[in-house]
């Protein structure tokens, strides 16, 4: 019986080319995709941490002050980025960073000044009931200057291949963060002024240091030289999807403002406890649809983008992953928060839900933006954003926080659906 013989120089060729899990799991670790999950997984861990700090040391009315705060911080500094952070990325595309930087600070150059003059005003014009002081402020403008400089350092990391920079830089952050909410949980400490100034500092210091770090880097030979014609293309592009970011933004975040005028700080508080974690479940998908954002634009100028395997991806991701936060979160509120936010239990199945719809929104948005279709990605998110302010005016005032969920609900699920149904007309237009 002939036997198959397999000479050494061959088999050492078959035994390179088996697979080499742990070169697998190497490589994907390096994917940016990969590590912009992971800051904003380590984000997303301290976030949790800070909201049962705050809850365990503040009364409802308290953390819903704190977090009033950061929604003010989180709708200015979108209006500082003027829509920047995601055509910043499709346009500067291996670029060194010390350029990338120097590119970007031009960028926010006069939305900067015009924004601190404008905190200045007010502190000086608006009456004294609607006015919270020069300290309060100055502590809002600062922190939103530097959570603006810390989104254009994400976009700059993606487009210049510095992704685990960033993560580092996170990394730093939530440690300062984490240490300092510890600090002010062990002394007992109610004040919302300083639990926010944490927040702020936090920010702060690994985001000036690693922006100085990348515009002392030698510049690599084989980097593409950035031409000053791109900002202007990053702004035009930027201007399309500034109302998307702006409707997003307070899609997000104004159910937070709305809140308490219509019921109460307190029940912001209630709300909050719950919301803080739900949008964590939409990260992943946009952690992903970020960092593809330039590869997608290339593969759809050679004809090789597939949209629909992506977000039916999506889709699957989030039917699995619903339930389990769901359940896992009705669950734990009281044992983590304590007895006194019982009631925010209400609001954790329509949020959950609403994350989902969200997270699948996001890639649906990421797909029409490669495509070149920045005014139906703001007009998606405007009708999301007008159909969630729309029922959070109708419900919450008949249904408190549980009408604040079904109006994120509504608003998610909207934006959604018109991505989708946009997506499919722009096929439609492309093929034909």
């Amino acid at each position: 019986m002939n036997e198959l013989r397999v000479d050494p120089p061959a088999a050492a060729g078959l035994a390179s080319r088996r697979p080499d899990p742990l070169a697998f799991v190497r490589g994907q670790l390096r994917e940016p995709y990969v590590q912009l999950l992971a800051s904003q997984v380590l984000t997303g861990a301290v976030a949790m941490a800070a909201n049962i700090l705050m809850v365990r040391s503040m009364t409802p009315t308290h953390r819903g002050e704190v977090a009033l705060l950061l929604q003010v911080v989180y709708l200015a500094t979108q209006v500082l980025l003027l829509g920047t952070e995601r055509s910043f990325v499709a346009s500067y595309h291996n670029v060194a960073p010390g350029p990338a930087v120097r590119a970007y600070g031009r960028l926010l150059l006069l939305p900067v000044a015009v924004g601190l003059a404008g905190a200045v005003l007010y502190t000086v014009v608006a009456p004294h009931r609607h006015n919270p002081g020069p300290v309060i402020v100055a502590m809002l403008a600062w922190y939103t200057v530097i959570e603006a400089a810390a989104l254009a350092s994400r976009a700059v990391a993606i487009a210049v291949g510095r992704v685990r920079d960033f993560m580092v830089c996170r990394v730093i952050e939530s440690v300062l963060l984490l240490a300092m909410l510890i600090g002010l949980f062990i002394a007992h400490q109610h004040h919302p002024e300083l639990w926010f100034l944490a927040y702020l500092f936090a920010g702060a210091v690994p985001t000036v240091l690693y922006l100085a770090i990348w515009l002392r880097l030698p510049v690599n030979p084989d980097a593409v030289p950035v031409r000053r014609e791109l900002n202007t293309q990053v702004r035009r592009e930027g201007l399309a999807l500034f109302p998307a970011a702006i409707s997003n933004m307070a899609m997000l975040r104004v159910d937070r403002l709305v809140i308490p005028a219509l019921a109460s700080t307190a029940a912001l508080g209630l709300y909050t406890s719950v919301a803080t974690m739900t949008e964590l479940l939409a990260w992943p998908l946009r952690a992903y649809a970020d960092s593809r954002l330039g590869r997608w634009r290339a593969s759809h100028h050679d004809g090789g983008l597939q949209a629909g395997p992506i977000v039916l991806a999506a889709a699957v991701y989030s039917l699995v992953v619903v339930p389990i936060v769901a359940g896992a979160l009705y669950l734990l509120i009281v044992p983590v928060f304590g007895h006194q936010y019982a009631p925010a239990r209400v609001v954790v199945l329509p949020l959950v839900v609403a994350a989902g719809l969200y997270a699948v929104s996001r890639v649906t948005l990421g797909l029409l933006i490669a495509k070149g279709h920045g005014g139906l990605v703001s007009v998606a998110e405007i009708t999301g954003f007008v159909v969630s302010f729309a029922v959070y005016l109708l419900l919450i005032p008949r249904m408190g926080i549980l009408g604040a969920a079904y109006g994120s609900l509504a608003g998610y699920g909207a934006c959604l659906l018109f991505a989708l149904i946009a997506s499919r007309v722009a096929k439609e237009k492309t093929d034909a």
